[in-house]
């Protein structure tokens, strides 16, 4: 049993409510959920979101839509999956974040395929990022979501719900998924402004010919409308992550 898992909630930090867009008639996570959906290794998605009532909205949305719905704690991502997958139990999790709304679910099964061909603990496309911000996929085993649970401490591995796997690579298989061709440089992630307005670009020219397009489609698009990429050029990569780092060194922690 494989389980995807996407983390959403409205409280972002950079662009409160994001998550409930309207992207072509849909919030967007649901537009992402839809996308997931067409995986063809994952038994169930469940939305997790947190039992704040702000995320109450979320949950609506979810039955609406015919999503599975699971709430945990706000803060501590980590404790969210462990319940999560407690309560829709799995062999192995998928964890995905609701704020990338152009996944792509061949990725995401090429990653769950060398993952169970390997026999991996934790199997990802972004230990070394070559794949664009947006469609990062990460499938843990059920071992090693555990042993998270149990040992992680810093503010970082709670967060961000893998760090403590991959910073132990003497505990655990992992392994990395790369892209032929560095595209790393592009965006397509939402925490500002501008990347829905890059977001809603794509879906512009793209969700009317195939509701499921592929990031292949995307590079296409761009390759023909380099202006687009300019518009959310300016944001660095993983913002989130180098936030909770440094509330690591504040609270003690090497």
């Amino acid at each position: 049993m494989i389980n995807a898992f996407m983390q959403t909630r409205v409280s972002s930090s950079r662009l409160p409510s994001k998550v409930l867009k309207n992207l072509h008639g849909l919030p967007m996570f649901v537009q992402q959920a839809k996308r997931i959906q067409q995986c063809k290794k994952i038994d169930k998605l469940i939305v997790i979101t947190s039992t704040e009532k702000s995320d109450d909205i979320l949950e609506v949305i979810c039955k609406e839509n015919n999503l599975l719905c699971f709430r945990g704690d706000l803060n501590n991502v980590l404790s969210r999956y462990y319940y999560a997958q407690l309560a829709y139990p799995c062999e192995h999790a998928v964890r995905v974040t609701a704020d990338c709304p152009v996944i792509d679910s061949a990725l995401i099964d090429h990653v769950i395929n060398a993952h169970l061909i390997n026999s991996n603990d934790y199997t990802s496309n972004c230990l070394k990022s070559t794949f664009p911000d947006g469609l990062d996929t990460e499938v843990i085993s059920k071992h090693a979501l555990l042993d998270a649970y149990k040992y992680a401490k810093k503010p970082s591995e709670l967060e961000h719900v893998t760090p403590y796997i991959r910073n132990n690579p003497q505990k655990y298989q992992l392994q990395n998924i790369q892209s032929e061709t560095d595209l790393s440089n592009h965006r397509w992630t939402v925490d500002e402004p501008e990347d829905f307005a890059l977001i809603s670009a794509i879906y512009d020219h793209l969700y009317t010919q195939n509701h499921y397009f592929n990031y292949q489609d995307i590079l296409h698009l761009l390759s023909l409308k380099p202006e687009l990429s300019s518009i959310n050029a300016q944001f660095s990569r993983n913002e989130g992550m180098l936030k909770s780092l440094k509330q690591d060194k504040e609270e003690g922690y090497e």
